[in-house]
């Protein structure tokens, strides 16, 4: 059986819900700070995955462009 399959799927409800918690807890005027940090983070994530392969631990072999002109 797949873990995933039991995993509950989120709805609008559910992200109502949420924002609607964060609002209690922050505040209104923490919201823009929250949104802010958290594009920063998806962004330095997606940065810091980019190189990856499917298989850690391995790296592109690259050739210098000077090599590739040449031929």
């Amino acid at each position: 059986m797949h873990s995933l399959a039991l995993l509950p799927s989120v709805g609008p409800v559910e992200l109502i819900l949420i924002l609607l918690i964060v609002v209690i807890i922050f505040g209104v005027g923490k919201l823009p700070e929250i949104g802010g940090a958290l594009g920063k983070s998806i962004r330095e994530f997606k940065r810091s995955t980019e190189g990856l392969e499917e298989e850690p631990g391995t790296e592109k072999a690259k050739e210098p462009e000077s090599a590739e002109k040449k031929e």
